[in-house]
């Protein structure tokens, strides 16, 4: 589709009214069974560590100091960026707010070749998006729609000042930062009974998809059309359609494609990873794969050249992944599935208490997934056919659990916020002026309504 054509009815399958019957049976759920079955046919001997022999880079031992590991024989792609990631430094931490909170989502706006001001907005737990100045921290604007909680933030892929939030009261809400006023300037309104507790928006900022929670058994992928942002508070776009058969249970994540924007994988908690084509007819033609995780999702992505691979990782701290270009093959799609990152992990001096979210490094060609302790250390860990490997870890930066990253490789720089309440940029080199950390916060908030609460009482780790 492009920008200026209308949609190619992506939502042949969408175009179904919430409510309809869960239809069964088919070619596609005859193509859904066969991919899971070569998926799992795959997966056995894929939970090795993929451990090598490694080396200790020099470098200082002051806050925001990466311990990296690498091979002693020549400079791969991996280890360059090791190198990069070495000299990460906090340049700047943001001011605690009156109301503290849990820092969930971070989006970065994209670059515009008329702005010089660039932003950053953060998803916290007191059901606001906050926005920052992406260089300084310094805070610009906050927008809330309570009673409704929102759930994870995105920019505009085409103006980096227009910013989403999917929320509770059945509504996507966009804003634009250049406004005054804090009303959204767009609301997406989903069907009564929608409460979205997920969204993306694909490349082409022309379709919105929003995941619901369960309701009475249903279920829903709801889409609209983005174009037409205007300036009118009142300004209400209905669905273009629905998608209601793939999942059973709360779906916890969408991600649309990084360049094909008919792409678009759901992750929920009945452990389905769901592959579409929205240039499909109808939502049989468009499930292109269903892979399963065997545990509630928590984080999906795309990765591989030409992304062509999808991952995801489970609230138990799973992870999966899966080549998609083998579906059509008698090839086994999955590449890696291990039960649990935790007992495969083996962190020198340190241990491994969770999972964040994942990236790929196109130039690179390599997944990385980035994992953390409850006292707020950062760990990367590097992904391969055979096994997870522990790349290296950022310390002495946050002070809890972190719960969100963001990170711009063009830039080399990371973005991380947590349960300390803290917004922290970390870049190459840099110095933080004030290098005191931070105590660690505990906050009684909407938090625990909607996203997972890591257990205290930590599995012990394999020896």
């Amino acid at each position: 589709m492009a920008a200026g054509e209308p949609p190619e009815q992506p939502m042949g399958g969408p175009g179904r009214a919430p409510g309809a019957g869960r239809a069964g049976g088919g070619a596609g759920r005859t193509r859904r069974r066969q991919a899971v079955a070569r998926g799992m046919a795959g997966a056995g001997g894929s939970q090795g560590s993929g451990y090598g022999p490694r080396v200790r880079t020099p470098g200082g031992a002051g806050p925001g100091f990466l311990t990296t590991l690498g091979t002693a024989f020549g400079m791969t792609a991996v280890e360059k960026i090791e190198e990069q990631l070495a000299s990460l430094r906090i340049a700047k931490r943001s001011v605690l707010r009156e109301e503290p909170a849990y820092l969930l989502d971070i989006d970065i706006s994209k670059p515009a070749q008329s702005e010089s001001n660039r932003f950053v907005a953060v998803s916290c737990s007191n059901k606001s998006i906050r926005v920052y100045n992406r260089e300084t921290l310094n805070f610009l604007r906050e927008y809330s729609s309570c009673p409704g909680i929102l759930n994870g933030v995105r920019f505009a892929h085409t103006c980096d000042s227009v910013v989403f939030s999917a929320c509770s009261d059945g509504t996507v809400k966009c804003w634009d930062i250049r406004s005054a006023t804090q009303k959204a300037v767009q609301i997406f309104s989903g069907y009564p009974s929608n409460i979205f507790i997920s969204f993306d928006i694909n490349c082409s900022d022309i379709i919105i998809c929003a995941g619901t929670e369960q309701v009475e058994k249903d279920t829903f992928l709801v889409f609209w059309d983005a174009r037409g942002v205007t300036n009118s508070a009142s300004a209400t776009k209905e669905p273009l359609g629905v998608y209601s058969e793939c999942h059973n249970d709360d779906i916890t994540k969408i991600c649309f494609h990084p360049i094909k924007p008919n792409l678009v994988i759901s992750g929920a908690t009945d452990g389905l990873v769901n592959v579409f084509d929205i240039n499909k007819d109808n939502e049989e033609d468009a499930l292109i794969s269903t892979c399963n995780s065997d545990s509630s999702v928590s984080f999906i992505g795309w990765s591989g050249k030409d992304y062509k691979q999808v991952y995801c990782m489970t609230h138990d701290e799973g992870f999966c992944w899966w080549d998609i270009a083998q579906v059509d093959t008698e090839e086994p799609i999955t590449l890696l599935h291990v039960l649990d990152v935790r007992d495969t992990i083996c962190v020198e001096n340190n241990s491994l208490h969770y999972l964040v979210g994942g990236l790929y490094h196109e130039k690179a060609d390599k997944l990385f997934l980035i994992g953390g302790t409850s006292t707020g250390n950062i760990h990367l860990i590097s992904c391969s056919a055979t096994g997870l490997s522990w790349v290296g870890s950022l310390c002495g930066g946050h002070s809890a659990t972190v719960r969100s990253f963001c990170w711009n490789l063009t830039e080399e720089s990371l973005l991380t916020g947590g349960e300390d309440a803290q917004l922290l940029l970390w870049k190459p080199g840099a110095v933080e002026r004030s290098l005191a950390k931070k105590a660690s916060m505990k906050i009684g908030s909407s938090v625990q309504n909607r996203v997972r609460v890591h257990n205290s009482s930590l599995k012990s780790r394999k020896k």
